[in-house]
C-alpha cells in the first residue's frame, strides 16, 4: 500500500526532480537514523539501572537520597531485586522483553508491508515512549511489585519491534545498490549512537532518581513519533521522486520502467521463481503473467507482499538468519550486561561504569563502517562477516582477561571487542537484508523488504532474547563463564556463514 502524503509535506524541500531525488534522500537518511537511535536509546537505561536496583549497600551513604527500606544489608537495593535471585529476576525482565521483540518482529514485517509505514513508525515509537516512561515511573510511585516491571517489558518489546522492519524499508525504498554496505555501514550507527546516549542519560540520573534514566528517553522517542507522523516520506513515489536501483539498471517512477527486469539465469533462481509463480505472490492468476520463464508483473500490476515461506527461499536468507541469531546473541548480551560487568570487576560506580560502556559502541560504529565498507569494495557480503566472527572470539577472551587492568586497557580492549563483536550484527541487519529483500528473483517487488528484514532480524532477536538470560543464569557462576559462552556463541555464527564464504571465495577465483 503506497503511503498517504504526509501533512507536513509542504515544509519539505521542493524543486525540480533531480534536486528532490537528492535531497530527500539526505533527509530520509538522517531522519531514520534519529528514529532508530531513539529506540536504541529508549532499550539502554535498563542496563545501566540494575547497577542500583541491586548494589553492594555498605559502598553506598544513608544521604545519598536512595530510599531505604529497614534492612541493613540491601538497604539500598530496590525491591524486588534485593534478594539472592537478583540474577535470574534480571535474566527474566530481559528475557521476556526480547522474546516479545522477537515473536512480535515476524509480525512486524507482515503488518508493515500492509499499511502505511509512517503510520505504522509512528505509532510504535509513541507507544515505545510510553511503556519506557512506564518502567521509570515505577521509581516515583514506589512499585516494588515485579509483575508490574515484567507487563511492561512485555508490551514495550511488542512495540519496539516497529522499529527496525519500518526504517529499513524506508531506506531500502530510497537507496539502491549502488554504495548500500557504506551507507547502511554508517546510517546503522545509529545502534550504537543510541546506546551511547542512553547510558550517558541514564548515567546522569541513575545514582538519584533512577525513575528519570527511562521517563526522559521516553519523551524523546514519544515526541519524534509525532514529528514521523507529520514528516515521514517512506516511498519516493510519494513525492514524485525516481525509483533507486536495485538491480543495477535504471529504474524510474513510471510503470513501464518499473517492468523491466533483470534476466534470472541461475537453476536456484528460476526455482524459486517459479515458486513464487505458484503461490500467486502478486495475487494474479498465471496468464496474467507476460513470461512464463520470468515472474514478471503485468504492466501496472502493483507490487503485493510476499508469503513467509517464499521468502526462506530466497537464496541466503537461511544462513544469515540463523548466523544472526548468535551474533545478535552476543552482541545483546554485551548490550544488556555490560554495565554491570564493568562495575563488578571493579571499584567503580554505576555512572562511571555506563559512561565506560559507551566505549563498546564506539567501536561498534566504526566495526559497522568498515563492514560495509569492504563489503562494498570486494563485494563478499559473507566474507567480511567470517573475518569479523574470526577475530572477535580470541578479542572477546583477551578483553575478559585484561579489560579491568586499569583505565587504558578498558577503553581500547572494549573499542576494539565492540569493533569485531558490532560489525558482522550490522551489516547483516542493514546491507545484507537489504540485498536479499531487493534480490534479483524478486524482479523489483519492493514490497519484500520488510518481510525479508523481519525473518532475518526476528531470527536474530530471539538469539538476543536468550544470551541476556543465560548470562544472567551463567553470571553466578563467574564472568569467565559467561565469556566462554559468548565466544562459543560467535564460532557457531561463524560457521553458518561458511557455505556462503566458500561459495565467494570460489566466485571470486573463477573471476581472475
Amino acid at each position: 500500500m503506497a503511503s498517504a502524503v504526509p501533512p507536513g509535506i509542504r515544509i519539505l524541500p521542493k524543486g525540480s526532480c533531480g534536486d528532490r531525488n537528492v535531497t530527500y534522500r539526505v533527509y530520509i537518511l538522517i531522519f531514520t537514523f534519529l528514529c532508530y537511535t531513539c529506540y536504541h536509546m529508549s532499550r539502554k537505561p535498563i542496563s545501566v539501572v540494575k547497577s542500583v536496583l541491586h548494589r553492594n549497600c555498605s559502598k553506598v551513604t544513608e544521604d545519598s537520597g536512595v530510599h531505604h527500606l529497614g534492612n541493613d544489608t540491601t538497604w539500598c537495593d530496590w525491591k524486588p531485586f534485593d534478594g539472592s535471585d537478583y540474577s535470574e529476576l534480571f535474566g527474566t525482565l530481559d528475557l521476556v522483553y526480547l522474546f516479545a521483540y522477537a515473536i512480535s518482529m515476524f509480525f512486524s514485517g507482515h503488518i508493515a508491508e500492509r499499511m502505511s509505514l509512517r503510520y505504522f513508525l509512528s505509532g510504535g515509537m509513541i507507544m515505545s515512549g510510553l511503556l519506557t516512561a512506564a518502567f521509570g515511573m515505577g521509581y516515583f510511585w514506589n512499585i516494588h511489585n515485579l509483575g508490574y516491571y515484567i507487563a511492561i517489558q512485555v508490551v514495550g518489546g511488542m512495540f519496539q519491534s516497529t522499529g527496525w522492519p519500518a526504517v529499513v524499508s524506508c531506506m531500502g525504498n530510497w537507496y539502491g545498490k549502488g554504495k548500500r554496505g557504506l551507507i547502511m555501514g554508517i546510517w546503522n550507527s545509529h545502534t550504537s549512537v543510541g546506546n551511547i546516549l542512553g547510558s550517558l542519560i541514564a548515567g546522569s540520573f541513575v545514582t538519584g532518581a533512577w525513575g528519570w534514566s527511562f521517563v526522559l528517553p521516553g519523551i524523546i522517542i514519544g515526541i519524534l513519533g509525532v514529528l514521523v507522523f507529520f514528516l515521514l516520506v517512506p516511498d519516493p513515489a510519494d513525492v514524485g521522486c525516481s525509483l533507486p536501483d536495485h538491480q543495477g539498471t535504471n529504474v524510474t517512477s513510471n510503470d513501464e520502467d518499473r517492468a523491466k527486469e533483470p534476466d534470472i539465469e541461475s537453476e536456484e533462481n528460476k526455482q524459486l521463481l517459479g515458486s513464487l509463480h505458484n503461490v500467486n505472490s502478486y495475487g494474479a492468476k498465471p496468464d496474467e503473467y507476460s513470461s512464463s520463464t520470468n515472474f514478471v508483473k503485468k504492466k501496472g500490476q502493483p507490487d503485493k507482499p510476499i508469503g513467509f515461506f517464499a521468502a526462506l527461499r530466497i537464496p541466503g536468507v537461511v544462513e544469515f538468519s540463523l548466523c544472526l541469531f548468535f551474533a545478535k546473541l552476543v552482541s545483546y548480551t554485551f548490550l544488556f550486561w555490560l554495565p554491570k560487568y564493568i562495575s563488578s570487576k571493579s571499584d567503580i560506580d554505576a555512572e562511571k561504569a555506563a559512561d565506560l560502556s559507551t566505549f563498546f559502541d564506539v567501536g561498534g560504529i566504526l566495526g559497522g563502517i568498515t563492514a560495509g565498507l569492504v563489503s562494498d569494495y570486494t563485494g563478499a557480503r559473507a566474507t567480511t562477516c567470517v573475518i569479523q566472527l574470526m577475530l572477535a572470539a580470541p578479542v572477546m577472551y583477551i578483553y575478559n582477561l585484561y579489560g579491568s587492568i586499569d583505565l587504558a586497557h578498558s577503553i581500547g580492549l572494549s573499542i576494539l571487542c565492540g569493533f569485531m563483536v558490532n560489525g558482522p550484527y550490522a551489516l547483516i541487519t542493514t546491507a545484507v537484508s537489504a540485498d536479499l529483500g531487493t534480490h534479483k528473483v524478486l524482479q523489483g517487488n519492493s514490497k519484500a523488504l520488510a518481510t525479508v528484514t523481519a525473518i532475518i532480524d526476528g531470527t536474530g532477536s530471539i538469539g538476543a532474547a536468550i544470551g541476556p538470560l543465560l548470562a544472567g543464569i551463567i553470571e553466578t557462576t563467574g564472568w569467565n563463564n559467561v565469556f566462554y559462552m559468548l565466544i562459543g556463541s560467535d564460532i557457531l555464527a561463524l560457521l553458518l556463514l561458511i557455505r556462503l564464504f566458500v561459495k565467494e571465495v570460489l566466485e571470486k577465483v573463477r573471476s581472475y
